[in-house]
Order: structure tokens, then C-alpha cells, then sequence
């Protein structure tokens, strides 16, 4: 029988075909999530961009949120290198509207696609009251605009806290870290911003954020070795260390102290009273 290498070399030639297809268009797909650990909470849409928002759990909820954004073109469906990005989250509620603590929007280090900050929504939507996000943007010197309505449900556990000190200012607490507790002496990270007006919230510096991690059903005992927070640098976040010594609910009791040891929120933990006024609550 005669044999002849034609067709091999034709499958051959096929099969790098479609590797070669495979690759070429695998910068396509991958581009469609900027990574495996975040995953797309909704499209924002204008006239020439279509702004896509991510986190984590592919939702923004009360409290603390880290939140990823990528811009594609509409008219090249490519994602935008070199924009500068602002965004304001704004409460409109029935008497009034105020925004929230929120970070800068600067480019991620690794995927110069994609740009990240923090917004800490520090109460929930309801039926007629809601949280929207605008955001701003300029690339090559013209500036872009889109809003969208941001869903804010109303959380069966206490992360974030708005309260007003006994010196007379306002401030919000939010729970960080750790976002998946042990039994162990975790690692954790709050932040503490202070309210200076509807529209603006700086970090609170120079503060002492003290904490009493107690379980109430089991007699509201504590646990050994807790290190409070406290800030590493001016505007940074605030870090320490949470024991916590079995599974179950924990009540981590606040106390907030200014530079000075005053106590401006918050209260000890007594046989007589068992609770903080600020705290925040995990379950694991």
C-alpha cells in the first residue's frame, strides 16, 4: 500500500492553525475578567464607555468595599490605559443627600487596565431611599461622566458604625480584616474616617481604636493577647491584632480614643454592662 505524508501534514498544519487562533484571541478572553479573584457587579454605561465595576464577591454591600473599575471603549472595544478617575457615592435620602468615606482611584500595579479604590457605604438603601456612583474621568484630555444606582442591601451583621463622639465631631468605623477569621490571633485592619461635612470624609488620624472581643452565649468571656488598632502612617488604615479563641459569634466591642487617650466613642465593657455602644459583629 501506497503511503503518503499529505494528509498528516495537513492535519498538522490545521491543528497550529487553531493553536495559533487560540492564542491570538486569547487576549480577548482573558481581558473579559481582569482576574480570577474579582468578578463584574454591573456595567455603567455612556455615550462612548462602557465602565465596568468589580469586586470580589461580584456585589458592593454595608460597610467597607474594595472596588476595582475598568473602562472600555465603545468605539475600538478596547480598555482605556490612561484615564484619571474621580467617583462620588452619594445617599439620597428623603430629606437630603450626603456622600461617604471613599478612597483615591489610582491604576493597579500589575494590569494597567484596571484602576482600584475603597468606598465605605455607612448605611443601607431602602425603599425609597438609595446610593448611586458617579463617575468622573478624563483620557487625553477629555472628560467623561456616568452614574448608576449602587445596590446597598441591609447586612445581617454590624461592620461599620456612624456615631457622634463626645467631642462634638462625627465619625465612621468599618471592619476590614480578617475577612475569613481562625481560631487564632489574627491579623486585623479598621478604618476610622471622620466626617467634615455632607460631602467629605477623611481618615481620622492619630486615633487609638481599642478593642474587647467578648462571645455572649458563652458567658461573654473575652480572649488573651488582642492588640488595638492604630495607624501606621497618617491616612493610612488602622491594624492590630484580634484573638479569637473558638468558632461561634463575637461581639468585638469599640472603644475610639483620640491622640490625647480621650475616649470619644464607645464604652468599657462591665459585669453590669456587658456591651460596647460601637461594636462590630463576626461569625464563623
Amino acid at each position: 500500500m501506497k503511503f503518503s505524508i499529505k494528509p498528516i501534514l495537513a492535519v498538522l498544519m490545521m491543528a497550529l492553525f487553531l493553536v495559533s487562533c487560540r492564542n491570538e484571541n486569547s487576549d480577548i478572553d482573558e481581558t473579559s475578567n481582569p482576574s480570577t479573584s474579582l468578578k463584574k457587579i454591573k456595567d455603567i454605561d455612556n455615550n462612548d464607555h462602557i465602565i465596568e465595576l468589580y469586586s470580589v464577591s461580584g456585589t458592593t454591600a454595608l460597610g467597607y468595599n474594595e472596588l476595582s473599575i475598568r473602562i472600555k471603549n465603545k468605539s475600538n472595544n478596547q480598555y482605556e490605559k490612561n484615564a484619571t478617575i474621580t467617583w462620588t457615592p452619594m445617599m439620597h435620602m428623603t430629606s437630603m443627600s450626603h456622600s461617604c468615606p471613599k478612597s483615591l482611584v489610582t491604576k493597579n500595579g500589575s494590569d494597567d487596565t484596571l484602576y482600584n479604590g475603597y468606598i465605605v457605604f455607612q448605611m443601607p438603601q431602602n425603599a425609597s431611599e438609595f446610593w448611586d456612583l458617579k463617575i468622573d474621568y478624563t483620557i487625553n484630555g477629555t472628560d467623561y461622566s456616568a452614574i448608576s444606582v449602587i445596590d446597598v442591601p441591609v447586612s445581617d451583621k454590624k461592620t461599620v458604625a456612624s456615631f457622634l463622639g463626645s467631642d462634638n465631631k462625627r465619625y465612621i468605623v468599618a471592619y476590614i480584616n480578617p475577612k475569613n477569621p481562625k481560631v487564632a490571633l489574627n491579623d486585623m485592619t479598621a478604618g476610622v474616617w471622620m466626617m467634615q461635612d455632607m460631602m467629605t470624609f477623611p481618615v481620622a488620624n492619630g486615633y487609638t481604636l481599642k478593642i474587647d472581643p467578648r462571645m455572649p452565649g458563652m458567658g461573654n468571656h473575652s480572649s488573651p493577647n488582642n492588640v488595638n488598632l492604630t495607624q501606621i502612617s497618617a491616612g493610612s488604615l488602622y491594624k492590630g491584632k484580634l484573638s479569637l479563641t473558638m468558632t461561634g459569634y463575637w461581639k468585638i466591642n469599640l472603644q475610639l480614643a483620640d491622640a490625647s487617650g480621650n475616649i470619644v466613642g464607645g464604652n468599657d465593657v462591665t459585669d453590669t454592662q456587658t456591651s460596647s455602644s460601637l461594636f462590630f459583629e463576626i461569625d464563623f
